[in-house]
């Protein structure tokens, strides 16, 4: 019997309604409607940094029904740069894609490309890492890029700290900072009866500090919020325990996007925890090196084993590439690098990240949701004795005693 919900919230460029909730965790199904595709939560939103995932065609993607993808805002400020794009009539013009676009702030750039960086409180100037020119990217000039583009949904310019940092007074200056970006974010925006702008809960590592970042930010008037400074090398005891402190301090009505997440358990428990949206590069990028993904975690392709498997990566798999190519045929593509294989896995992942989270959906609408995540559990790690201790105490806070 489904779990019903009324909650709702509309607004003239989004709208949400919470369809379904678990009646034990913080899970819920939701229905989630942009300008240019209804998008079924929780979802998984592969990333596509420059307008394209590698090695996949938008074409491709609309096969494998995906409604929404992501782009990367300072990268494709750099190229094709946003008088082009202002020319094509924006990023979904340019690339042929007519569902829905998810732009990050370019406030990631800050953690990876930190030695090219320098900070201030007007933005962060970058140094390209190929031609040497510069770009300062402020919250300003974050808005007109990503106005430019015409996403979907659009971040604000955050102040992006590593989890891993240490020193305490970089997260408590990042945090305030990232809210007086915000209000530069809001009143630089030109398109708000288009685009819609999320927030970015930052706060590191410190309960307090990121509670005080949420009652800050759930005060602005958006229509989404994004859970950031998280997925990005520290403690999972850490990252748990601030994703649930993220999801209680955030509204019930609106979307809830935990960013940079794309592991099978992290993708259930984060659901569990109350999130609706997910990204990660993991998909596509673990299919460059040979690594398909399966019900029992993942298989390296390029191994030996698999140069007589005439099996397909699943077989109970719909993607094109579990149709019509076996394990061996993949193999010897790899073992001769020939780019197509990446094409063919990446399509495997792709999907196979769509079907695991149509399946949580399925046993949240359900109200089966905590018998799914043992079973998901039992197929991914074998054994109990194999499961994540943090993963244990995280589906352990919503109701969930996953060991006997």
């Amino acid at each position: 019997m489904m779990a019903q919900s009324n909650l709702s919230y509309t607004s003239s460029t989004l709208s949400m309604e919470i369809v379904a909730k678990c009646s034990t965790t913080k899970a819920r199904v939701g229905k989630l409607k942009l300008p240019h595709s209804i998008v079924d939560t929780p979802v998984f939103m592969p990333v596509g940094t420059q307008g394209t995932l590698k090695g996949i065609t938008p074409k491709q993607l609309e096969n494998l029904d995906i409604r929404i993808m992501l782009g990367n805002t300072y990268h494709l400020g750099n190229k094709p740069g946003e008088e082009i794009l202002k020319k094509a009539g924006g990023l979904h013009n340019f690339m042929s894609w007519d569902r829905s676009l998810l732009t990050d702030s370019g406030g990631f750039q800050m953690v990876s490309l930190v030695k090219l960086a320098e900070f201030s409180e007007e933005g962060v100037k970058f140094i390209h890492p190929h031609n040497e020119t510069e770009m300062m990217l402020s919250p300003e000039k974050s808005m007109e890029i990503q106005n430019a583009i015409g996403a979907d949904i659009m971040m604000q310019l955050d102040d992006v700290v590593s989890s891993t940092e240490t020193d305490q007074d970089r997260f408590r200056l990042a945090t305030k900072r990232s809210i007086r970006w915000l209000d530069r974010c809001i009143a630089a925006h030109k398109r708000q009866t288009e685009q819609n702008l999320f927030p970015i809960i930052q706060g590191g590592l410190d309960e307090e500090l990121r509670k005080d970042c949420l009652k800050e930010m759930t005060s602005r008037d958006v229509h989404g919020f994004a859970v950031g400074g998280l997925s990005g090398g520290e403690c999972k005891d850490d990252f748990w325990r601030m994703v649930t402190v993220s999801t209680d301090g955030l509204p019930d009505n609106k979307p809830r996007y935990l960013m940079g997440v794309g592991y099978a358990a992290d993708l259930i428990v984060c659901s569990a925890l109350g999130c609706d949206m997910f990204d990660c590069v993991f998909p596509t990028r673990t299919a460059r090196f040979g690594v398909a993904l399966v019900r029992k975690g993942q298989i390296n392709l390029k191994r030996v084993e698999f140069s007589k498997d005439f099996e397909p990566i699943d077989k109970n798999c719909e993607c094109s590439t579990c149709r019509d190519y076996s394990r061996a045929y993949l193999h010897m593509l790899f073992k001769n690098n020939n780019p197509s294989a990446c094409s063919m896995v990446s399509i495997h992942n792709v999907k196979y990240q769509a079907d695991l989270m149509a399946a949580v959906r399925e046993a949240i609408s359900l109200d089966r949701f905590p018998d799914f995540i043992k079973e998901r559990f039992l197929e991914l790690f074998e054994d109990q004795s194999n499961f994540p201790a943090w993963a244990c105490d995280a589906l352990e806070s919503v109701g969930v005693k996953l060991k006997k």
